[in-house]
């Protein structure tokens, strides 16, 4: 290109040079010009340009928000016995007022929550008990976990490491077909499928921070020959997985007349009823007297003496006569006399009593209650109004 520009600048010195006619010389360069032109652009048609870089910006990974998990602390078994409540299904969302009920335990005094978690006739929902539990705000707290003697045969829970549902229908124990009511049955610690259950559903429960495991009734789920029973490998189990997780749990049992001390001393502690009447006295034999077979009070030496630990409460059961429902019939006085008594009277013999805060009472009861007429809560919204009270006696103040 650039030595056609210079020749046609000779040139025109040429025709300078030459005296060539003004005309002739523009036809000339005119000339020239095209030419230029027609070189230039069969010049510039053989230049390939290249596609400017595209440079790539790598996204940065959306920081996602951290993932809420409950952090389970150590704890003492006094911590248990003195600063225990009964919240059953709290986790499993019963009481039908779960807001003021997560409120309620959140400003409340209580420490471990008894049974906060409950498989009775269902499979546990851990997704929704972790909702739950991101509610309550307190900055040190126990979560206990039901272990129901009442499957449903129809429950649905996932085994993920099989990848498959199990089948609850298998876990039954012989002739204890609707049991509970319909499609339901008596697990048996015989039946391989509820052993499966039973370290599944309780490693998930560990995983969440539950750190207490009550095993229903256990001589229901458990009627064989009790010194070779399935039940040590499924404890001995539990305490293995505990210690790889580097979590402190603590397993019962309700074991309601059962005196054999080497199957008692399985379990960290034994729970049952107290056992009062519309006074709230207990008694003083072994069993409650009202009834034909034993019920058995576990506070009585016969069974504490051979326990390492010994929970007690107001049972419930949605009976009329069962404790709760007779607690719940008594008047406001009465009521705290028996709480401040029953806490009084089995802590100082290291022995555990824990406060009611959501149980079942008889739903025709005739007393106070909670968000239901099945419902008791000390609840200050409803018409029982014994949460100060109750705080007052966890404080020593009544």
């Amino acid at each position: 290109m650039k030595n056609i520009l210079h020749s046609v600048k000779k040139f025109y010195i040429f025709s300078r040079n030459r005296k060539i006619s003004f005309i002739s010389a523009i036809s000339i360069m005119i000339g020239a010009s095209f030419l230029t032109i027609f070189i230039v652009k069969g010049y510039s048609s053989s230049i390939v340009f290249s596609e400017p870089e595209t440079i790539k910006i790598e996204k940065k990974p959306e920081i996602k928000p951290e993932e809420w998990k409950f952090n389970p602390q150590p704890f003492t078994m006094k911590e248990l016995k003195t600063r225990g409540c009964v919240a059953d299904g709290i986790l499993s969302n019963y009481g039908d007022d779960i807001e003021n009920s997560v409120a309620l335990i959140s400003r409340s005094q209580c420490v471990y929550l008894h049974r906060a978690l409950e498989t009775w006739n269902a499979a546990p929902d851990f997704e929704k008990a972790q909702e739950i539990m991101q509610k309550i705000d307190k900055k040190h707290v126990i979560y206990g976990m039901f272990i129901a003697e009442a499957i449903d045969k129809k429950a649905d829970f996932y085994w993920p490491e099989e990848e498959r549902h199990f089948k609850f229908s298998d876990m039954c124990r012989g002739h204890t077909d609707n049991r509970w009511g319909e499609h339901t049955c008596i697990p048996s610690l015989n039946k391989e499928e509820y052993r499966d259950y039973l370290k599944v559903m309780t490693r998930q429960a560990m995983d969440m921070g539950i750190q207490s495991f009550l095993f229903g009734q256990i001589y229901l789920q458990d009627p064989e020959e009790r010194d070779k029973s399935e039940i040590y490998d499924v404890v001995k189990d539990m305490r293995k997985y505990a210690r790889e997780k580097h979590i402190q749990i603590v397993i019962g049992a309700q074991t309601n007349n059962m005196t054999n001390k080497r199957y008692l001393d399985l379990f960290d502690y034994i729970e049952g009823g107290v056992g009062i009447d519309n006074e709230g006295n207990i008694e003083e034999g072994p069993c409650i007297s009202t009834k034909g077979s034993c019920w058995a009070l576990l506070w009585h030496p016969d069974y504490a003496s051979r326990a390492k630990n010994v929970f007690l409460h107001l049972d419930w059961s949605g009976l009329y006569y069962d404790d709760m429902s007779i607690f719940a019939r008594m008047d406001q006085k009465t009521r705290v006399n028996t709480l401040k008594y029953l806490y009084n009277y089995f802590t100082t013999r290291d022995m555990g009593f824990m406060m009611p805060y959501l149980a079942t009472i008889n739903k025709d009861n005739g007393g106070c209650y909670g968000p239901k007429k099945r419902f008791y809560s000390p609840d200050n919204k409803y018409n029982c109004q014994d949460e100060n009270f109750i705080s007052d006696i966890f404080l020593g103040r009544f």
